[in-house]
């Protein structure tokens, strides 16, 4: 038997991390010979961040029918609760602990608390990356980042680019990379590169009436389903101006929005608030030398000013877990034309439900998508080609069986003893 300590955001937090914490957590537990303990923030970013990062909204347990144990205990906002996590680690005495990497921003209490846990040699840690090289670019998230995950003794990735933005922040490592979970022998680094799992926390409803709820939703025959947080890399603005070309020689389309403003969730008249949003908007500027605002990215004003109100549903609010299957359901095809990509979260969900993934050519979206097998590449930046694949996903369908055939093994069962390095 092993002990498992999955540090992340617990699931009572928002977000493809906390699912995926959770997720990984449940797929070690379904194992059945190990026991399991999720190390959770309490808050997990700088009080100044103007946003509410706690699902108020589910109802739904995640972790019903299983034998996870929940520790809600680290603050990024105090470092002796950092100390207390370590402690807490260490008295579970684990054999691994697998940090959920996702943000630089995280860099100074991960790099504590994971080198505390250096002392240990009894301890595999294992930072498991969602990113390496984040999309600002900036110098201080190049060393927030450094220092975050230098004291790892193994690294997962979920695709080769981060295997190579791996390698460009510790040049002077050596890395030794494979797909089965093999630690290495010799003096080398061990990269396990692996993908993102195929969410099971949302499943589709087999009864579900797809035309009734497509009625009700006031939806037409073609459904693009743009989900998940709003925020400008995810390149909605794109999304929408696509589909308004395609709405202007089709009347049988839909354009589905369902997602929370990342940067609008706290009551913007409340003093507090605009305190958080003035002193993060200046710590932004300074240290990561960011002039544009993200908090004034506002894609949803594009669908007016184009005229295709009457066939854009919009849902601009936090999705709760026992609803996401509805909006899946009745869709055809999920819209991800972002500008930066690192393995996508809304993508392993869309897989779930069988539904191809209409994506830009950037990132990882090339090693997962196999254009005009189980979804369609446009060009990034390029509207007419974001266009034209939506034109040519009502006219050439992407059978469903390919899409399923293409993550048959891609579950979180063999993802759990990949990082095991067991085959049972």
């Amino acid at each position: 038997m092993k002990r498992i300590v999955c540090f992340g955001p617990g699931p009572k937090f928002k977000g493809g991390i906390s699912n995926y914490n959770t997720s990984l957590a449940k797929a070690f537990d379904r194992l059945k010979e190990h026991e399991v303990h999720i190390v959770s923030w309490t808050q997990q970013y700088p009080a100044i961040v103007p946003r509410e990062f706690v699902d108020k909204s589910s109802k739904n347990d995640l972790l019903e029918g299983t034998d996870v144990k929940v520790h809600y205990i680290t603050n990024y906002n105090n470092p002796f609760s950092w100390r207390e996590t370590y402690h807490l680690i260490i008295g579970l005495e684990p054999d691994i602990v697998i940090f959920q990497w996702a943000i630089a921003i995280q860099g100074i209490p991960m790099g504590r608390i994971s080198k505390l846990l250096k002392k240990h040699k009894e301890i595999e840690v294992i930072f498991d990356l969602h990113f390496v090289i984040q999309k600002e670019h900036s110098n201080l998230d190049k060393r927030l980042t450094k220092y975050g995950i230098r004291n790892a003794d193994t690294f997962i990735t979920h695709a080769y680019k981060t295997v190579d933005e791996l390698k460009e922040i510790f040049p002077s490592k050596r890395f030794q990379v494979n797909e089965t979970g093999e630690r290495s022998k010799g003096d080398g680094k061990s990269v396990i590169k692996l993908y993102h799992p195929i969410y099971d926390l949302f499943q589709p409803e087999p009864d579900f009436q797809i035309e009734a709820e497509k009625k009700k939703l006031g939806l037409n025959q073609h459904v693009f389903l743009f989900f998940g947080f709003i925020r400008k890399y995810k390149g909605l603005h794109h999304a929408i101006r696509a589909f308004s070309k395609l709405a202007e020689t089709r009347d049988d389309v839909s354009l589905l929005i369902c997602g929370e403003s990342f940067w609008n969730t706290l009551s913007s008249e409340k003093l507090s608030t605009k305190v958080k949003k003035a002193v993060f908007g200046l710590a932004k500027k300074i240290f990561l030398n960011k002039k544009s605002d993200e908090g004034e990215y506002r894609p949803l004003e594009l669908i007016d000013e184009l005229g295709i109100a009457d066939r854009v549903v919009v849902k601009n609010e936090f999705i709760p877990n026992e609803d996401v299957q509805r909006y899946f359901q009745v869709s055809d095809a999920v819209l991800l034309f972002y500008e930066y990509a690192t393995p996508s979260g809304v993508e392993s969900i869309s897989y779930n439900f069988e539904l191809p993934i209409l994506a830009t050519a950037v990132g990882h979206f090339p090693e997962t998508i196999q254009d005009g097998y189980n979804g369609y590449l446009a060009k990034e930046e390029d509207i007419e080609s974001m266009a034209s694949v939506m034109q040519k996903m009502i006219d050439t369908p992407i059978d469903r069986k390919n899409v399923h055939e293409s993550t048959r093994q891609m579950s979180w069962d063999n993802y759990a003893k990949a990082i095991l390095n067991t085959s049972n």
